[in-house]
């Protein structure tokens, strides 16, 4: 027979399921004060914010999708951060405004922010409208729900393992491994330098710095600030990061390498670690996987390949010989958001290993969440393997996508970006006033502009101090003007340059035709 609990449950399903999912009705009723608030009756009127939220979803579609991908629309309407603080009435009050205000807010917000998926916006590794990824994001945020346990994220769980697998394959890693998706490359690069130390030294998970003697990590130069980041925030110490020489083109030197690893042991310090990067944020270089990898076998050290940017190369048959050697990697970082063009943020950390090595090292066995005698495969509760608590659907993003364009839709896109940053580099060895500062290897093509007044000083160090002076003017006109966005720096000894990202599918040789020409038309008073 069945328990009292079980009538008592079975009598609750009764009015719970069908027709309790329409809207409900309560009777009339006095209020039901506790603390002196009413707890009888709902607060929030659902047609009320049903109105809201459809009259909010016409204004993106329009102002922040339909507009933001028209060409002829500015990328930016340029404003000073007083203006803007005026312009936006930042202030937070204890009345609330009304619902034709809130929308106002929501126009100002779109209208006065940079607008990333606009075919001119080259200035970051992340650019263009990707409308599958989109979808996924306005869902994620609707489900509204955090991809630590699987019995409140069953979907989103299963997904992620999904995109993993698959890039692990991409990889080469045939037998699987190991990985999570979390905010941002950083994060992913601060995972790959603690479960390295952890992997080298456990004790000290428990122990803390007093079980680990002076570690060292191995990065080249042109290396993302990340690594130097982590080893500030683990307490390793920003000194205990030994900077390898990179060649001219931005590559990591194998050889450098090697007498760096011979150089900290001799000091007493203990290497553990190697940071190898594919596609570097400025020159977009690719260090030598293969060789790297051989001299970490030869000493023992992990091998992590910060591919956030180039692991997209991954992708197309064509390109993906620029990462060669990666299969040997203990762990790799990769965005989607970059080259892909996920929305952001959607970033994967994946480790070789399959001993469970990611959880050993993170796991905190929190009982309210992680319980053993769950009625399902507790396997799937993924969420003891990050440092997170709280974590984003991000591969949700890149899994309807995926599905969306296949594969082969997603090696031409990358395809595709690379050509047009071949053709862009032909342009400007063609063009007077224009000079590369290398030949491309992925999609950052590097480049002066030398104004009329310029071109005929000798080569000189007054020339490179004046020229040095134009790149800040240039993007200063261009950001007022609102027609495009390019950024620029320095690297080394070089005097500032601009540094040009292509991504967007969007963009076509009629815009970088039109680079070119503005930056002529902007800076040929200079």
């Amino acid at each position: 027979m069945a328990s009292t609990m079980e009538r008592q449950l079975n009598g609750v399903n009764k009015w719970t399921q069908g027709p309790a999912a329409e809207p409900r009705h309560q009777p009339e009723a006095s209020p039901l004060f506790i603390n002196n608030c009413t707890i009888n009756g709902l607060t929030l009127d659902i047609h009320t914010a049903d109105n809201f939220v459809h009259q909010a979803m016409d204004i993106i579609l329009e102002d922040a999708v339909k507009k933001v991908t028209n060409v002829r629309e500015k990328v930016c309407e340029w404003r000073s951060p007083e203006q803007l603080k005026e312009l936006l009435d930042l202030e937070l009050r204890d009345g609330g405004e009304s619902e034709s205000q809130i929308l106002q807010r929501c126009r100002d917000a779109i209208r006065y922010s940079v607008k990333t998926s606009h075919p001119r916006f080259f200035n970051q590794l992340y650019a263009g409208m990707e409308p599958y990824s989109m979808v996924a994001s306005f869902i994620t945020e609707a489900i509204k729900t955090s991809i630590y346990t699987y019995e409140v994220a069953p979907v989103f769980t299963l997904m992620e393992d999904a995109v993993l697998r698959k890039m692990m394959e991409m990889i080469g890693w045939e037998e699987g491994g190991d990985g999570i998706f979390n905010p941002g490359g950083s994060m992913s690069n601060m995972y790959a330098v603690n479960l390295a130390r952890y992997h080298h030294c456990p004790d000290i998970k428990e122990l803390g710095l007093s079980a680990a003697p002076r570690l060292v990590i191995f990065t080249s130069q042109e290396c993302h600030y990340s690594i130097s980041k982590a080893a500030a925030l683990l307490g390793i110490g920003t000194k205990n990061v030994y900077v390898v020489p990179s060649d001219e083109r931005g590559k990591m030197m194998p050889s450098a390498l090697e007498e760096l690893i011979e150089t900290a042991k001799s000091e007493g310090a203990v290497p553990f670690m190697v940071n190898a990067t594919a596609g570097t944020t400025v020159l977009g270089a690719f260090d030598p996987i293969e060789e790297i990898a051989d001299v970490c076998e030869k000493h023992n050290l992990w091998l992590h390949v910060d591919a956030c940017w180039g692991g997209a190369a991954l992708m197309s048959k064509k390109h993906k010989h620029l990462l060669k050697g990666i299969h040997r990697a203990n762990s790799v970082a990769w965005n989607p958001h970059k080259m892909l063009m996920a929305c952001l943020q959607c970033s994967a950390f994946l480790v070789r290993d399959k001993t469970s090595l990611l959880q050993r090292c993170h796991s905190a066995q929190a009982s309210y969440l992680f319980q053993q005698d769950k009625f399902y495969d507790v396997s799937y509760d993924t969420g003891d393997k990050s440092v997170q608590c709280s974590r984003k659907p991000d591969a949700f993003k890149f899994w309807l996508m995926w599905k969306a364009l296949g594969a082969k839709e997603l090696e031409q896109r990358v395809n595709r970006a690379l050509s047009m940053a071949r053709y862009l580099a032909q342009k400007i060895e063609k063009r007077e006033g224009f000079r590369l500062l290398m030949e491309p290897e992925y999609a950052n093509i590097c480049f002066w502009y030398i104004p009329p007044s310029l071109r005929n000083l000798p080569d000189s160090p007054e020339l490179w101090k004046k020229l040095h002076l134009v790149a800040p003017v240039v993007k200063e006109r261009m950001m007022k003007k609102g027609s495009m966005m390019i950024s620029y720096q320095t690297h080394k000894d070089k005097a500032n340059f601009f540094r040009m990202v292509v991504i967007s599918p969007q963009v076509s040789e009629e815009d970088m035709d039109f680079v070119l020409d503005e930056i002529h038309n902007l800076g040929k008073d200079l």
